[in-house]
């Protein structure tokens, strides 16, 4: 099927039989998930209660798959408000899984079809945007409503409010980049890994391969809300190393939100739900993100984290090898302990300790799955 390791792509017509072949092939599980909303139930499973804390807006289709993701939903305690509509099913992703490798192929489906009017226009679901102090949104979504993100994200600049976002995938730099930088200017955090942040830099003409030195570039863009600066974090996903963060020395306030039982996260990938179909070797997600998440590969990364002039590394939890089980949804699972920390205004460390421990984790079962309570303290 002409896959890549470590790739993400979107389906083309010689896909469509990878999506049958696994199902035949493999004995799979039904698991709601997509990048988005791993990261929001790892980030209510950490928090236990108060129950939907998080608030997640995606696309389904008014199909099986669809009723399944709503049933998980509330089963994960998470607030999730979908558009549903009939003119696509909803999506689905196959991830291929080769030792400690993935490949992603997703089928977008019904996550092209979320309509901001039809949607997020609607009052009752803008004040749920208005009472968030967080918003998290992938770079994917720009290939289906950039006026969406760009609703929320002036928004969250005008309220003074976090406003995340993550390059998701090299393609978003090459052929989206007149929308992505529409948005860049109101982005207080953003992701990547070192894929993505190379193909950012090349589009931007960074002139340089070094991904600290593109961390500070990009920390150093033009920024509409001059009371938050930039932070940037970029994974570098090396086989068989321990990841390190790079971190800043920020303010308590500058990084977190308030501290309420009424605080919701939108979350919203650029694919919107998706379920899996996890197999030994493949999964296949489905309802592909439409929220607003990123993507990134911790277990065995680095992560570069700048303010200023500085970039600080810290590393993450050590991990025997014959431990790991499936590093697929490992970079959601560090996002959801990130967002987790970053709601209860604590600080940037504790922010990515907590996405560590929940990596570190996830790492270690097949799919985004967790035990019934996290130990972490």
């Amino acid at each position: 099927f002409g896959l890549k390791p470590n790739d993400q792509i979107l389906a083309e017509d010689k896909h469509k039989a990878l999506f049958e072949e696994i199902v035949k092939r493999n004995k799979v599980e039904y698991h709601a998930g997509g990048s988005t909303q791993n990261s929001v139930k790892i980030a209510q499973w950490m928090i236990q209660k108060p129950h939907k804390v998080a608030t997640f807006f995606g696309c389904i289709g008014t199909d099986h798959f669809g009723e399944i993701l709503k049933k998980k939903a509330e089963e994960a305690h998470v607030d999730a408000h979908y558009y549903e509509q009939n003119e696509e099913p909803t999506g689905t992703c196959a991830a291929c899984i080769t030792g400690d490798n993935r490949s992603l192929v997703a089928n977008l489906a019904a996550a092209n079809c979320y309509k901001k009017e039809k949607h997020l226009d609607l009052d009752s679901n803008w004040e749920l945007v208005k009472k968030a102090k967080v918003y998290y949104i992938a770079g994917f979504f720009l290939t289906v409503s950039p006026e969406s993100i760009l609703k929320v994200a002036k928004h969250a600049s005008d309220n003074n409010k976090i406003f995340c976002m993550n390059l998701s995938a090299p393609f978003i730099s090459q052929f989206f980049k007149e929308p992505l930088m529409k948005v860049m200017p109101y982005v207080d955090i953003l992701f990547g890994n070192e894929t993505e942040a190379a193909t950012f830099a090349k589009e931007l003409g960074f002139e340089t391969d070094d991904i600290a030195e593109i961390a500070r570039r990009t920390q150093n863009l033009p920024k509409d809300n001059a009371k938050r600066q930039r932070v940037v974090v970029f994974t570098q996903g090396k086989d068989d190393t321990v990841a390190t963060v790079v971190q800043t020395s920020r303010a308590r306030g500058e990084m977190a939100s308030g501290k309420d039982s009424n605080i919701s996260l939108i979350t919203g990938d650029c694919r919107e739900a998706q379920l899996q179909q996890d197999c030994r070797h493949h999964r296949t997600l489905s309802s592909h993100v439409s929220s607003v998440l990123n993507f990134i590969l911790l277990a065995r990364t680095s992560l570069f984290l700048t303010t200023g002039e500085r970039v600080t590394m810290f590393p993450v939890l050590d991990i025997d090898q014959n431990d790991i089980v499936d590093t697929n949804g490992a970079g959601d699972a560090f996002v959801g302990g990130f967002l987790y920390a970053l709601v209860q205004e604590h600080v940037l460390e504790e922010c990515i300790r907590a996405g560590h421990y929940a990596a570190n984790v996830i790492i270690r079962r097949v799919g985004c799955t967790f035990p019934e309570k996290p130990d972490f303290h």
